[in-house]
């Protein structure tokens, strides 16, 4: 890459989603490394508002942009709203990238997701899988929105030359996750039950499924490192997959949760429950090659999340 470290680090960097799981790790990140950042809330700026965007961009001119906000959600939203999920996610896409090409950013590095792999991939998930069979049918609105992201960025890449590039991570966890008990993804929905059985001295905690299921997980810090190593090292229009290269059975997890929460009671397994797919893993071989390895052990990151959920939710809910 013709742009050094140094010169990438220089100039303000736009967060776009600052405040969501993976924006605001990417942001901490950046501030260590001492960069200028550039953030905005919903309330300031609208991504979907395209003369919004376009205004933002002539008038701040960021240097780079990491392209973290989306509209997420759980199966139950994405079945309810699929015209918001897939209009919202393209027209966020489509404002930020142009917008941003137009304004002469040096590069832009636009974050996906897993889903965007066909439902039946072959497993690890490498790279190349994508667009070879069909998605899963519950979140293809989002899906088919990120997809399309991916594929503006490869366009813009080829007919303009802007140096933008896709990373999509795998499961993420960490500070700052969603605990609540309805939308929570498993790690933070897992976590809290544990913690509140531990408390109230229950004696089971029921998990769904047979425990067999296989998932990745990745801290969101590692996640917000390996952009960051990413945006420093990397500049070409093949996407990169973001995880951690190590998988665990759902009943493992169980286990570390209940150790890392200090749960003592039985972990039992409803097997009328659904598993879900039964392996979801990336091939990150695209991401060794540049040299990055994640820092925290799923016990580790489990541990340093619990911390941070004891100190500003539980507390939160006593206080």
């Amino acid at each position: 890459m013709e742009t050094s470290h140094d010169a990438l680090l220089q100039g303000p960097i736009y967060i776009a989603g600052h405040r969501g799981l993976v924006g605001a790790a990417i942001a901490r990140e950046l501030g260590h490394l001492g960069a200028t950042l550039i953030t905005k809330t919903h309330a300031e700026l609208d991504l979907t508002n395209q003369a919004a965007v376009r205004a933002f961009f002539d008038n701040e001119r960021p240097a780079a942009v990491f392209l973290a906000a989306a509209k997420v959600g759980g199966i139950h939203a994405n079945a309810t709203y699929p015209a918001d999920f897939i209009r919202d996610n393209l027209l966020i896409s489509t404002n930020v990238i142009d917008a941003a090409k137009n304004a002469g950013v040096k590069k832009l590095v636009f974050l996906g997701s897993s889903c965007i792999y066909p439902r039946l991939a072959p497993q690890p998930m490498r790279e190349d899988c994508l667009l070879t069979g069909p998605l899963e049918p519950t979140n293809q609105w989002y899906a088919i929105a990120k997809i399309a992201g991916i594929k503006m960025c490869q366009a813009y890449r080829r007919q303009y030359g802007f140096s933008a590039i896709s990373l999509m991570p795998t499961n993420l966890y960490g500070r700052g996750d969603n605990f609540t008990p309805v939308n929570s993804h498993v790690i933070p929905g897992l976590m809290r039950r544990f913690h509140e059985a531990r408390l109230a001295g229950s004696k089971q905690v029921v998990v769904w499924g047979t425990g067999e299921a296989r998932r990745e997980f990745l801290h969101v810090d590692d996640m917000a490192r390996a952009s960051i190593a990413c945006y420093l090292r990397y500049d070409d229009e093949e996407i990169v997959n973001i995880g951690s290269g190590h998988e665990v059975t759902i009943r493992e997890l169980a286990a570390l949760m209940a150790k890392v929460t200090g749960y003592k009671g039985e972990i039992v397994f409803d097997a009328s429950k659904p598993d879900g797919t039964p392996r979801k893993a990336l091939d990150i071989g695209r991401l060794h090659s540049l040299g990055w390895e994640p820092t925290f052990s799923l016990e580790s990151g489990l541990a340093d999340t619990y911390r941070w959920f004891c100190d500003n939710i539980a507390s939160a809910r006593m206080g």
